[in-house]
């Protein structure tokens, strides 16, 4: 269930200022998941408890690139991108933990 609503973790500058001021996440998730869908899905796959889910869908952009036959034009698809806010004092091991 939690594999088919969050996709994939995002990281960023903005993601890491989140992450580290305020103690929330970001993932792309399913378009078609809500927050509540979410926030199970985040609390079953890391085992933590989410206070808030806080969701935005990103608009297609148009993207073209000049070759030598010419100009190519194409887009990128939207997608929903979830702010998941943590209780204080829990994180998440995104990088996956790599102690030897």
């Amino acid at each position: 269930m939690s594999n088919n609503i969050l996709i994939k973790p995002i990281i960023s500058e903005k993601s890491e200022k989140l992450t580290g001021k305020g103690n929330q996440y970001t993932f792309i998730v399913d378009k078609k998941a809500n927050k509540i869908e979410i926030k199970k899905a985040v609390e079953l796959m890391f085992t933590t408890n989410v206070l808030a889910v806080n969701t935005v869908v990103m608009p297609a952009k148009l993207k073209s690139r000049n070759t030598r036959s010419g100009v190519i034009r194409g887009s990128v698809s939207s997608y929903k991108k979830a702010y998941v806010t943590l209780a204080e004092g829990e994180e998440l091991d995104i990088y996956g933990s790599s102690e030897d």
